[in-house]
């Protein structure tokens, strides 16, 4: 079976040539599995209907010809949204001041769990202001799951961005 960080490297070249960069690619389902490709603009421009139908028949003819999967499945081809999962390093420091939750692979500092405002990047880790108090530093290698949460701040960010 072909991981997924394959499958992104297949499509990327193609989609950075159009304008494109991945921001996730993620395989979920059983028996019809669902291929799940987010994607932003480079020009950080916000992301179109016309973008993702644009983007996704240059990746299903992609992977009609790599053929990368055993089985059919399902292609979806969406932006980030607002409450966008946090998966390149430079998506912790571009979101910097934004509340997220973070969720690790092992226990640190006795949880896998964590919620607060980004501070940005040290190195190798992820630094969270916690809601409770203090400073979480999160290795990169260890973060399972990372995404914003939708607060009045983001949606002001968001909406100042698409203005501009």
């Amino acid at each position: 079976m072909v991981e997924t960080h394959q499958i992104e490297q297949m499509i990327e070249p193609s989609l950075a040539a159009m304008g494109y960069e991945i921001v996730r690619v993620h395989l979920s389902g059983g028996h019809r599995p669902i291929l799940q490709i987010m994607i932003e603009r480079i020009d950080g421009r916000e992301m179109t209907v016309d973008d993702c139908a644009d983007s996704s028949r240059a990746i299903s003819a992609l992977l009609d010809v790599e053929d990368p999967l055993p089985t059919a499945y399902e292609l979806e081809v969406s932006s980030p949204g607002i409450d966008r999962p946090l998966t390149r390093p430079k998506d912790f420091e571009r979101f910097a001041g934004h509340l997220a939750k973070i969720e690790t692979r092992r226990p640190i500092e006795g949880r896998k769990r964590f919620q607060g405002r980004l501070v940005g990047r040290a190195g190798e880790e992820v630094v969270v202001a916690l809601d409770e108090g203090g400073e979480a530093h999160l290795p990169m290698t260890e973060i399972t799951k990372a995404k914003l949460v939708l607060t009045d701040e983001l949606i002001a960010a968001a909406t100042n961005n698409a203005n501009r």
